[in-house]
Parts: C-alpha cells; sequence; structure tokens
C-alpha cells in the first residue's frame, strides 16, 4: 500500500484525495479569516466614531470585548492555516497519518475530521503513556 514518493502509506489516489481535503480546509480557514478581518475593521472603525474611553463609557467593555474576541479567532485561523500548511507538507514527505508522539497511524476517521491533526486519539487524550 506504499507508493514510489517515500514510503507512505496512502495509494496515489488516496494522497490526492487528503490533498483535495487540506486544500479545502485550507479555503474555508481562509474564507473565515477573510469574515473575521472584515469583522475587526468594522469594530475598529465604529469605535473611531466614538469616544476612546472604554473605561468610562457603557459601551466600551462591551467593543473591548467584541475586539478582542475576533482578534483571538483571527489568530486561532491563522494557526490553523500553518497547521494545515505544515499537514501538506507532511503528506509531501510520508510522515501525514502517523502520531507524532507515539508513531502509530493516526485513525482515518480523526484525519477526516481534523485533516491537520499530529497525534493519534490516545496521545492526544495523553493516554498512550500509558498504554506503552
Amino acid at each position: 500500500m506504499t507508493d514510489s514518493t517515500g514510503g507512505s502509506p496512502y495509494t496515489p489516489a488516496e494522497r490526492e484525495a487528503v490533498r483535495e481535503r487540506i486544500a479545502a480546509e485550507r479555503a474555508g480557514t481562509a474564507e473565515q479569516m477573510a469574515a473575521l478581518s472584515r469583522d475587526f475593521e468594522a469594530i475598529v472603525e465604529a469605535n473611531a466614531l466614538v469616544a476612546v474611553d472604554d473605561e468610562h463609557d457603557p459601551e466600551g467593555s462591551i467593543t473591548a470585548f467584541e475586539r478582542a474576541h475576533v482578534a483571538a479567532l483571527l489568530a486561532r485561523a491563522r494557526e490553523h492555516l500553518a497547521e494545515l500548511d505544515l499537514a501538506a507538507e507532511r503528506l509531501e514527505t510520508g510522515d501525514y497519518g502517523l502520531c507524532e508522539q507515539c508513531g502509530r497511524a493516526i485513525p482515518a476517521a480523526r484525519l477526516e475530521a481534523r485533516p491537520a491533526a499530529t497525534t493519534c486519539v490516545g496521545c492526544a487524550d495523553g493516554r498512550a503513556g500509558r498504554r506503552r
């Protein structure tokens, strides 16, 4: 079941399906980032029209929370995009689908749900050390 690209456990057709799944998730994440960037800019623009006193303005704390929340979501989306890029690299080098902690195969269902997963469920839960 390995192909000639460095010992990958995927057939060429399976590799292409994984590549497409990663690309689709990457596109969705990029769309999410664009929407979050627009939201963040809208919050900043709305605040430019009012007093900049978050501490004494009754709406200030809500606005500050919204701004921080959107910024955190945007940062997480950027991290996820980087994780997806690393997953694509692992696919090309033949390391995709192998747990980086225990070396076992990551179940296909986990990779379907989380294409950027780098650990098996046991290692993600912290249980792998107890099974050895």
